[in-house]
């Protein structure tokens, strides 16, 4: 791709080739055609929508840089980006940080080169190590990439009892085990608890947990498309999920159960119930979402009957000298994981937060 870069003006607006669409950063009132150009752009996710802005912003202190290309008053195509700049992480701009999927969207190749040619400039002018893109397809074929990372998407069958027939037989038989233990499932409007599931689990595999606050506004912002569905037993949570819903799409993406929930198989069930809902509500694309290889949670999903798809993190290095490597299989991090699960949990939720925004 042929670049052209230009100075950024004060409003964050490239100067514009003759031939390219105008780049402009997303302002309050144009919220809803960015959401109307996502819901209708192939390339389009859910970590697309104008409302993380809003999520990264308030509720984990970073600076977002939310661009769209237009073309004779007409949404072409949509970056967005957020800026991490941490004494022990570095300094990032990445779309979209705490996200799986990002990149670009665009209908019309120029739109995309315009929106890479404005975040190459950004990188340039904020002095970032590095500039990355979280692609469901290679973009750039010649920029280093991290092959960690897979995703998990499988299609919704429409009849329900199809979709148990479609999992393997060891795990219908952890469903079934969570069908005779009595387990039901509840859809929840406050995050209390789902936090309490949840903060367990990512403390037991020592890992800093999000704030509860960040847990309230996903809730708030997304509304209906944010679903919070609570396994219980006799009045206890046993586990809980936070999902996505996204055109014909379901997006189970926080999740976690406590100490009970491995002895009556509590996850199992939930996901399963999940996809149930689903079906019954007519939607089509399960997305277990994004997994390391070679990590339980891979091996989790691929019991399931979901085959692996790789995910094409895209990096340009700016002040960096190589790819990050900010993630629990990094060995430089185990003395840290086996001292973190030794915190008191109350301790733990408390400092987690300051680490975990910082992360992306």
């Amino acid at each position: 791709m042929s670049c052209i870069v230009h100075a950024f003006q004060e409003d964050l607006t490239p100067a514009p080739r003759m031939d390219m669409p105008s780049v402009h950063p997303l302002k309050p009132q144009d919220v809803e055609r960015w959401d109307e150009f996502v819901s209708a752009c192939p390339d389009a996710t859910f970590f697309h929508r104008a409302g993380w802005q809003t999520v990264i912003e308030r509720a984990l202190g970073h600076k977002t840089w939310f661009l769209y290309a237009e073309s004779e008053g007409q949404i072409q195509g949509v970056l967005p980006l957020a800026e991490i700049n941490s004494h022990l992480f570095g300094h990032s701009l990445s779309s979209l940080p705490f996200c799986v999927y990002g990149g670009i969207a665009a209908i019309s190749e120029s739109a995309r080169q315009a929106l890479d040619c404005a975040a190459q400039a950004l990188a340039s002018q904020l002095k970032i190590d590095y500039l990355e893109y979280r692609n469901l397809k290679v973009q750039h074929p010649d920029w280093p990439t991290k092959d960690l990372y897979v995703t998990f998407r499988k299609d919704i069958d429409p009849e329900i009892e199809q979709n148990m027939q479609a999992i393997p037989r060891k795990q219908r038989a952890m469903i079934r085990k969570g069908i005779k233990a009595g387990l039901e499932s509840t859809i929840d409007e406050n995050v209390d608890r789902f936090f309490s599931a949840y903060s367990v689990s990512v403390h037991r595999l020592g890992t800093p947990v999000f704030s509860k606050k960040y847990f309230r506004l996903l809730k708030e912002i997304f509304a209906e498309d944010c679903e919070l569905m609570i396994i219980h037993k006799g009045g206890r949570t046993i586990s809980g999920v936070m999902s996505f819903y996204f055109r014909d799409e379901v997006l189970p993406y926080y999740g976690g159960g406590t100490s009970e929930a491995r002895d009556v198989a509590g996850n199992d069930f939930m996901y399963w119930e999940l996809m149930r809902r689903a079906c019954e509500r007519g939607y089509k694309t399960f997305d277990f979402g994004r997994s390391k290889r070679n990590t339980g949670s891979f091996d989790f999903k691929k019991n399931w009957g979901f085959e692996p798809q790789p995910l094409h993190y895209e990096y340009q290095l700016h002040r960096a000298g190589a790819v990050p490597d900010h993630n629990p299989l990094n060995p430089k991090y185990q003395i840290f994981i086996k001292a973190w699960r030794k915190l008191p949990l109350s301790v733990a939720n408390f400092i987690g937060p300051y680490i975990v925004k910082n992360l992306g």
